[in-house]
């Protein structure tokens, strides 16, 4: 992994989700052994039908749309991602300011804002949260 990005390529869990970090590609996925194998398999046998392996999480959830085949199947995964974005706050006295602000999107709300949206908004994509539920309801 690159040293600089080495923060934000993980891969979590608690007993009802699972959490990646935005920065990993599908390969990294693919051979890291901390990733589940269920999670792998869907990987393999359906996100990269048409994501490139060398594509990260956080590029491929910034531009995807609702036509893609992997959109529908994280839509079947109940996928949420995790963003920040740049939030306008009014202080006391009219001091105010923007600052970043983290968010969690299910997957449908972030894909349904186009690029221009995504861009005034300054939004980081940092992470990809997967239901544990849907994962082992997904036949593979």
């Amino acid at each position: 992994m690159e040293y600089q990005n080495r923060d934000f390529k993980y891969f979590m869990q608690d007993t009802g989700s699972l959490y990646l970090g935005a920065k990993y590609t599908y390969q990294e996925i693919l051979e890291d052994e901390m990733v589940t194998f269920k999670f792998k398999s869907i990987v393999e046998h359906y996100i990269m039908k048409d994501t490139d392996p060398e594509t990260t999480l956080e590029s491929q959830l910034y531009y995807m749309t609702p036509e893609q085949f992997s959109y529908k199947t994280y839509t079947q995964l109940k996928a949420r991602v995790k963003v920040s974005l740049l939030v306008e706050k009014r202080g006391l006295l009219g001091r105010g300011g923007v600052k970043y602000e983290n968010k969690v999107m299910k997957l449908d709300e972030f894909t349904g804002m186009n690029l221009a949206q995504k861009k005034k908004s300054g939004i980081v994509v940092q992470e990809l949260i997967l239901s544990k539920l849907s994962l082992m309801a997904f036949s593979v």
